[in-house]
């Protein structure tokens, strides 16, 4: 417990970073929108569980020391930049083509080969987003679990799950209330347009980014 209490500033430091970019909006919380209002809660919360689970992964790669190593490769990271924005056009098209041709708005048990769906499109998108990626470099920055041993990085990484995890559920969990519902039933088409035009708008400023 005192050697946890010498890493508590850089865990605080750290999480206090994640807590900011998982309570921001952006491409994963556009995704959360379409999939909550449209298929409920339960679809919203497993792409939740994707998108924490790709927070974890860039979390351990950056421990790794992988993350800087790709920061430092020009073309590492443009490759990273066209799979992300690829990935968001893909998911743009999805949203347009709702918005075209909108199917029956009714709620469905969500079968084992759809939950794995959604799982995926919320773990893609995460560690496919540089910037998570630069996120979570500069959480690495902090030094959070520099020279501590494997149960101290373990919690580390398990605190990050819970941060990530717990602010999408809260967008998950508000956007798939009966009245976010009621309202997108009645604008669905608008919303999905909206939601085609951002990701389309993501795509391009990550394709052109420099940083």
């Amino acid at each position: 417990m005192t050697e946890f209490a010498t890493y508590l500033p850089g865990f605080i430091a750290a999480y206090s970073i994640l807590l900011i970019a998982s309570l921001s909006p952006g491409p994963s919380v556009a995704m959360l929108i379409g999939i909550a209002t449209s298929t409920g809660r339960t679809p919203a919360l497993i792409t939740t569980l994707g998108i924490a689970c790709g927070s974890v992964t860039i979390n351990i790669f950056t421990i790794l020391g992988v993350g800087l190593i790709l920061s430092q490769v020009a073309w590492g990271m443009t490759a990273l930049k066209a799979i992300g924005a690829v990935y968001l056009l893909w998911l743009a098209y999805g949203a347009f083509k709702k918005s075209l041709h909108p199917t029956q708005f009714q709620l469905v048990a969500t079968p084992q080969q759809a939950a794995f769906r959604h799982f995926m499109a919320g773990y893609l998108l995460q560690v496919t987003n540089p910037k998570a990626i630069a996120f979570w470099l500069a959480i690495a920055s902090v030094g959070a679990t520099n020279g501590a041993h494997i149960g101290v990085i373990v919690l580390f990484v398990a605190g990050g799950f819970l941060i990530s995890f717990g602010c999408h559920g809260a967008w998950a969990v508000a956007l798939s209330a009966n009245s976010i519902r009621t309202a997108y039933a009645k604008a669905r088409r608008w919303i999905e347009a909206t939601l085609g035009a951002f990701f389309t708008f993501a795509a391009y400023r990550l394709a052109t980014s420099e940083s």
